[in-house]
């Protein structure tokens, strides 16, 4: 038996030797006898309504197995929070059978022929190859009748705004989150200094390794199986369930190794049409995209316009915060109001701040779809909030660090919802960590980087923190499924955990192997993890809201106690099953914003240096200091390779990732035209600081970490570009091109 605890021990990954020797499969490398390949016709064009759809020509081209269309689903709708997008866009019925809107049928169909963005699916073909399958689809002629393209979100808030959803109602506004903390009024007028900015932030792409693919099939029992890379089993399934018109029951989600995430697989892409196809042909059916047909077809980073007057007294107090946030949604809801909820909740930073004043609305636009991204909303509302502190200090002449000290939320304090953050409130502990990592006094010894200075290449730092909730909000009951059986005779010889939840790259598989073997005191080697199938397994929750750690290591810390307690009375095999419930929240108050929206909450702190050249714009990160408080490291090297990541994912949003549109078309479609950081683009030094003040209610003390790293880094970097400039940047992408603008060079 075990006698050392795996707790904070940095073990390999268990899926590591798999990975970088290529025996772990993805889903595009899955293959059945018999297989079948599908090419998806999208629209290509941002608002129209399809008036026909000719498949007369693909019909007998040779290879072709099947064409679906709007007529071919059940329930031609989904969505992970509001069934707005149709599967397939089209005419579900001939015009003779749907005489008006009192038809049931047209009820139920009703807006399915309106495509509302570029990468609104439209046709699928079924063939004996893939080169057959995109032949065959560029020979569907659809008739279009084009619709007015409304692209702006705040032109789309105005009355008289052409409509993306008119069946919804009669406005584009999908969401308004408001507060009304203490007096604003009476709050600035205290104030000694107020600053008063807009910013803008971008679209960014999730631009992860692997592509959607997919495999579907009808199995031995008669299940629908879909093996598709995703971030939830069960809401998966009963989306396609629902779209198929069939009992959850009778859909099976199995993950296979997955290239990535980061939020861009919680909406569904190819695996309701691939299980329409297998169900409706009985033969495996598979897909993969093309990288371009990805980046049209998955949602991204909500784009936010943002406003924000804030005062503080001269002593460095903050007074009153008033914001506006106008966030465009894109073309569907996706998880938008979820998003929002977060950026409302975080558009104070992680301060106190007694009276605030806060409007933030969705907005239904043309473009793509805005989703879950890393960070949730929280990297946007958290760019204003924290440029709003940076130039508060400079304002009062105070050091930036220093006054962010001053107002950090500190036990008791309440957040902008109006109830006292839920402890512990480690704000201040981040705040001293960076600060003492990087060496940030009042006056600057001579920086670390050895190239020489120059004026043409000034130097300059930057500080900014962060928060970010831990798990679901606004009233949803979190919850997770574990199950653990331990077998043996006089010892344990074998521990069998199983647990849906997904290994998206983070590690957590691993960390739940840690986490299980200190449950019931078997070494890590004595542990095998069964993950990620529906058919044998509850509801795991999402990989996502930092909460797989959390959440699958109370569920897997429940199952293996309970386990090991039948074990100690002899019981053999010893097996039991346990569901973590957590503490519950509570929504938004409609007019005040009054909430307890969450129960947990991490907390971050970057500083950086960056050089800028003042010749052709270009800037260069020389090193980030993060400290993230993490409750306790389950395993340090997992979370330092989480904070070296983060880091750098949030430095391509700062920097490099310029999504350019024009009228609802993409011009950025492909990886050489829209940039993310390669290994001649990340910082110098990236220096993790891992603190611990541990969550009284997370497994062994820990919390999540996974959205913590990107929160902070654009407003860090535009920090510190100012202080090496003297420039204010309120909106990025900070390319060379907006970087010499600002400096007045072009």
């Amino acid at each position: 038996m075990r006698t050392k605890s795996t707790i904070g021990q940095s073990i390999p990954r268990i899926d590591a030797r798999d990975k970088v020797t290529g025996t772990a499969l993805y889903s595009g490398d899955l293959s059945m006898p018999g297989m079948l390949h599908m090419k998806i016709l999208f629209a290509g064009r941002p608002h129209a309504r399809v008036v026909s759809i000719d498949t007369s020509k693909v019909e007998t081209f040779p290879g072709v197995v099947a064409i679906f269309t709007a007529k071919d689903m059940p329930v031609n709708e989904y969505g992970l929070q509001r069934p707005d997008q149709p599967v397939l866009c089209g005419p579900a019925l001939a015009p003779a059978l749907t005489p008006g809107p009192s038809s049931k049928d047209r009820e139920r169909g009703e807006g399915r022929d309106i495509v509302r963005f570029v990468g609104d699916q439209v046709a699928a073909v079924v063939a004996e190859t893939e080169k057959a399958a995109e032949a065959a689809a560029r020979l569907i002629v659809v008739e279009y009748e084009d619709l007015p393209v409304v692209t702006d979100a705040a032109a789309a808030m105005q009355a008289g705004s052409p409509l993306v959803h008119p069946e919804l109602g009669d406005s584009n506004i999908c969401v308004h989150d408001r507060i009304r903390k203490g007096d604003i009024e009476a709050g600035f007028a205290k104030a000694d200094v107020i600053v008063e900015s807009e910013y803008f932030t971008p679209v960014q792409e999730h631009a992860y390794l692997q592509p959607e693919a997919g495999l579907a099939y009808v199995d031995e029992e008669g299940l629908v199986t879909i093996k598709a890379g995703g971030q939830w089993t069960h809401t998966d399934r009963a989306q396609v369930a629902h779209a198929l018109g069939l009992p959850e029951e009778q859909v099976r989600v199995i993950y296979p190794a997955i290239g990535g995430a980061f939020g861009g697989r919680e909406d569904m892409s190819v695996q309701i049409v691939l299980g329409l196809a297998a169900w409706k042909l009985k033969r495996p059916v598979k897909i993969i995209w093309s990288r371009r047909e990805s980046i049209l077809g998955h949602g991204k980073r909500h784009p936010m316009r943002l406003r924000a007057k804030w005062g503080a007294t001269k002593d460095g107090k903050l007074v009153a915060g008033e914001s506006e946030i106008i966030a465009d949604g894109g073309a569907y809801m996706y998880t938008t109001n979820k998003v929002l909820g977060n950026s409302t909740i975080t558009s104070s930073g992680p301060y106190f701040i007694p009276n605030v004043k806060t409007d933030v609305y969705g907005v239904y636009t043309n473009n793509i779809p805005s989703a879950a991204f890393r960070g949730f909303g929280a990297p946007q509302a958290l760019f204003m909030a924290e440029m709003q502190m940076s130039k508060l200090a400079e304002k009062l002449g105070m050091d930036p660090v220093e006054f962010r000290w001053r107002n950090a939320l500190r036990e008791g304090d309440t957040l902008n919802v109006g109830t006292p953050v839920p402890g512990p409130a480690s704000v201040v502990q981040v705040i001293e960590a960076a600060r003492d990592k990087f060496g940030w006094p009042d006056t600057r010894p001579p920086s670390p980087v050895t190239r020489p200075l120059s004026p043409v290449t000034p130097r300059g730092r930057g500080f900014a923190c962060g928060f970010k909730n831990v798990g679901f909000s606004f009233g949803y009951q979190e919850n997770s499924w574990a199950r653990v059986e331990l077998h043996g005779k006089d010892e344990i010889e074998r521990a069998v955990a199983w647990h849906a939840g997904a290994e998206v790259g983070q590690g957590t598989h691993t960390v739940m192997v840690q986490m299980v073997a200190e449950a019931v005191g078997a070494p890590v080697d004595k542990v095998t993890l069964m993950t990620s199938d529906t058919v044998n397994m509850g509801n795991p929750g999402s990989a996502s809201a930092s909460r797989m750690t959390f959440m699958a290591g109370n569920a897997l810390k429940g199952a293996g106690e309970a386990a090991l307690a039948k074990w100690k009375a002899e019981e053999r095999p010893a097996i039991a099953e346990y569901t973590y419930l957590g503490p519950k929240t509570t929504p938004f108050d409609k007019e005040t914003g009054y909430a307890m929206p969450n129960f947990a909450y991490a907390y971050v702190a970057q500083a950086v240096e960056v050089e800028v050249d003042t010749e052709t714009g270009f800037i260069k990160v020389l090193r980030v200091v993060s400290a993230d408080d993490v409750g306790q490291a389950i395993n340090p090297a997992l979370v330092e390779g989480q904070i070296e990541g983060g880091v750098v994912q949030a430095q391509g949003y700062a920097l490099l990732e310029n999504f350019i549109t024009k009228d609802g078309y993409v011009l950025t479609d492909q990886l050489s035209t829209y940039l993310i950081p390669t290994i001649l683009d990340i910082p110098d030094a990236v220096e993790p600081v891992i603190v611990e003040v541990p969550d009284p209610i997370g497994p062994w003390g820990a919390r999540g970490l996974g959205e913590l790293p990107f929160l902070p880094l654009a407003p860090a970097i535009a920090a510190a570009v100012h202080d090496a400039t003297g420039v204010w940047f309120d909106d990025f992408p900070l390319t060379p091109e907006r970087v010499l603008r600002g400096l007045g060079k072009v």
